[in-house]
């Protein structure tokens, strides 16, 4: 019996720390999506979770595991939320990233949380701010490997350039939609507008790929 009891209450500890884990994860993302990295630390995060900001060190080793932490999570949501990729299997490489653009279009500039990280990284870069897109570009990776399977570009395509170069785009759009409404030239207001430029991605990555 005292076996048991202890079983239970190691179970119990760990439930708690994993709830504990969960809402300071949630709390620094919550205080990054309304403040950015300007009142980012253990006190503010600490007081919007709820939790002795001691806590924080013991579970993550202080802001820096916290932001690896914050990286991961945020990985894990992208992923969950391209969810029209996932749902049946590509046909083909140009098919899937496709599909991967024009969900990460739709993601990209109705995530607040992901347009502070944008303008931070380009803007605002400091080690905080690399450690969360180290850590989530690491996930990113190896979820992309596994949803890529064994679809391959045509041949003579550089593939990672050209997928760098539409990310990179559709993140300065949803930033510069947030910031003015436009980009270079281009309105960026309406749906109308959208619509134009998840035409002009299908054109894109249709001219590169093939289907």
């Amino acid at each position: 019996m005292p076996e048991r009891r202890t079983t239970h209450a190691a179970a119990a500890r760990t439930r708690d720390r994993e709830a504990t884990e969960r809402a300071i994860v949630t709390a620094a993302k919550t205080v990054l999506a309304e403040d950015g990295f300007q009142t980012f630390g253990v006190n503010a995060i600490a007081r919007r979770a709820g939790c002795d900001k001691q806590l924080i060190y013991r579970y993550f080793g202080g802001l820096e595991g916290l932001c690896d932490a914050i990286g991961a999570d945020l990985a894990t949501e992208l992923t969950a939320r391209l969810g029209s990729v996932t749902a049946e299997a590509p046909r083909s490489y140009g098919a899937l990233m496709r599909q991967l653009a024009l969900d990460l279009l739709e993601l990209q500039r109705n995530d607040r949380l992901m347009l502070q990280i944008n303008a931070w990284e380009a803007a605002a870069p400091s080690p905080l701010v690399a450690r969360l897109t180290a850590a989530r570009g690491l996930r990113m990776m190896k979820w992309m490997g596994a949803l890529r399977g064994d679809l391959k570009p045509p041949p003579g395509v550089d593939a990672p350039a050209m997928n760098a170069i539409v990310v990179a785009a559709i993140q300065q759009l949803a930033v510069s939609a947030s910031a003015n409404g436009s980009f270079s030239g281009m309105p960026l207001a309406t749906e109308a507008h959208w619509s134009r430029l998840r035409d002009a991605l299908i054109a894109l990555t249709q001219a590169v790929y093939g289907d």
